[in-house]
């Protein structure tokens, strides 16, 4: 499937990525998209840690063909758990370990500022070549910091209309979550709320205009916040093609980003619509183990190992 690689890592220098995979609405393929890429990463001889937190709904056990584990997010929420690394499962593949989200609590789905960043910080700290988070859908406050928290953000998108429009608000939340938390914009506050609340005309109300109008008002925060923003480089997998239009969706939303929210977007590749995924569901089993002359093993390969290079 794919190359095994030895994976060195130079004395003192840390090569832990962080990767959340995300996206506008539920249903799209995030789980799907979380596991397979988890497995792909582990084969190329990577350790990896899978982490469900989609804490309302979490199913990424069942992409990776495990039993609902014993142990969750929960546990250590409530303190029934207190090393966290207690929470790592062992899954069939080599080298993965997966983290499970909430499976009882229904207030784990709207974590306390305090839980929140206790969480982030411990799972920074797992040893691991890569950590993915598994997020769960829409806009959410708790959703969107663990995406920004990410060193690489990936959206799974359908090539339908509610899916597309879900995916231009989860980037609107991002960015303006991302621009309120840089240091030094209070002064500026009232330009990003003017911007974030208003309704899109001939693009005076675009991020990308906000931009600058915070320049002209201020050079060194608009330094700042090009800095900054120019850091948020989110990566866009379209999910279920049947067409080359399919496809194309990719490019145009790449297209619409660039010129709405002065956002660089890559497009590092598309999963073609296959009836093994859901029979691999059905069958509890890890699609690409179960089914390795699907075409989405290629599909998974070219997409893991442009991530890899970007």
């Amino acid at each position: 499937m794919m190359n095994s690689e030895a994976h060195a890592e130079l004395p003192g220098v840390s090569t832990k990525k962080v990767w959340a995979i995300g996206g506008g609405k539920g249903g799209v393929g995030k789980s799907l998209v979380s596991a397979n890429v988890a497995i792909c990463l582990a084969l190329m001889g990577n350790k990896v840690v899978a982490v469900d937190l989609d804490l309302g709904g979490a199913n990424l056990h069942t992409c990776l063909g495990l039993p609902i584990p014993q142990v969750t997010l929960s546990d250590y929420v409530s303190k029934k758990i207190t090393n966290f690394s207690d929470l790592l499962v062992s899954t069939p593949i080599s080298n993965l370990k997966i983290i499970s989200g909430a499976q009882d609590e229904l207030g784990m789905a709207n974590l306390k500022h305090m839980h929140k960043n206790q969480i982030i910080r411990k799972l920074h700290e797992l040893d691991a070549d890569y950590i993915l988070f598994d997020l769960g859908a829409g806009t959410a406050f708790n959703t969107i910091d663990f995406f920004i928290t990410a060193d690489k953000g990936v959206l799974v998108v359908l090539p339908e209309p509610t899916s597309i429009e879900n995916t231009y608000r989860f980037i609107k939340s991002v960015f303006y979550r991302r621009l309120k938390m840089i240091e030094g914009v209070s002064d500026i506050e009232h330009l990003i709320n003017e911007s974030m609340n208003a309704k899109v005309t001939a693009g005076r109300a675009s991020p990308a205009e906000l931009m600058k109008k915070i320049s002209d008002v201020s050079p060194d925060v608009g330094y700042r916040v090009r800095q900054e923003m120019g850091l948020f480089r989110p990566n866009l997998i379209i999910n279920q093609v049947r067409s080359q239009a399919d496809i194309d969706i990719g490019y145009s939303i790449q297209s619409i980003c660039r010129k709405y929210f002065g956002l660089e977007m890559s497009f590092p590749g598309y999963l073609d619509y296959d009836q093994s995924v859901w029979q691999s569901v059905r069958k509890r089993k890890p699609l690409l183990i179960e089914y390795p002359n699907s075409k989405l093993v290629n599909n998974f390969d070219r997409i893991v190992n442009r991530l890899i290079e970007s």
